[in-house]
């Protein structure tokens, strides 16, 4: 198992810096929205990290992996999440004379973003296929599926928190500049594009 999960953080390590949706959600929440909403986006996928664990071990993932009308409708429901979620962005971005909401916001603030967060991991059929496809070969024959799933997530999930508070602290270190009316509209529209085209990218490719 040791060998197992050192092999798995290795390519865990990779997947997790690569520039991606996760990681353009939560920098968004760190410039704009201060720690505490950026620490619950992160919470919420690294929560949906641990879903995906437990549904590669029971083979929900697999289906995902095997059956192509499975994958395209989580495919296109997620698209049209992540195009509407820009959508909203870009719209308050262009807002004339829009205030950004108060920064550090209350439990319902944190409760939303790291809704934000887990739908966004759910609803990307691509990580599921990851998980499908590579957790059981990490896997060590006679161990028990669940728990093997779960610990290899729990590795995905540790790196990410790594990275995740890596990009919070970034943030942190140039937040009272960034956090400029101004500028949180100009980050606000930039994420929100990218949004979009993460959603239209996933809306076209098949797999």
């Amino acid at each position: 198992m040791t060998s197992a999960v050192l092999g798995f953080a290795v390519v865990a390590a990779a997947l997790t810096v690569t520039p991606g949706l996760d990681t353009a959600l939560v920098l968004r929440a760190a410039l704009t929205r201060g720690r505490r909403e950026a620490a619950a986006t992160a919470a919420g996928i690294v929560a949906g990290l641990f879903v995906w664990g437990a549904a590669a071990a029971v083979g929900i993932s697999a289906l995902l992996a095997a059956s192509q009308l499975a994958y395209d409708v989580l495919r296109f429901a997620g698209a049209a999440y992540l195009v509407g979620l820009g959508v909203l962005l870009v719209l308050r971005a262009t807002r004339r004379g829009t205030v950004p909401d108060q920064l550090e916001g209350g439990a319902g603030s944190s409760w939303r973003a790291a809704r934000t967060g887990l739908a966004t991991n759910l609803l990307n059929p691509k990580v599921g296929v990851f998980y499908a496809a590579l957790l059981p070969q990490f896997l060590p024959v006679g161990s028990d599926p669940l728990l093997g799933g779960l610990l290899l997530a729990g590795v995905h999930a540790a790196l990410s928190v790594v990275w995740f508070a890596a990009l919070i602290g970034l943030a942190a270190a140039f937040g009272r500049w960034l956090r400029r009316p101004r500028t949180v509209r100009v980050i606000d529209g930039l994420t929100g594009m990218t949004l979009i085209g993460f959603g239209v990218r996933l809306a076209l490719t098949a797999r």
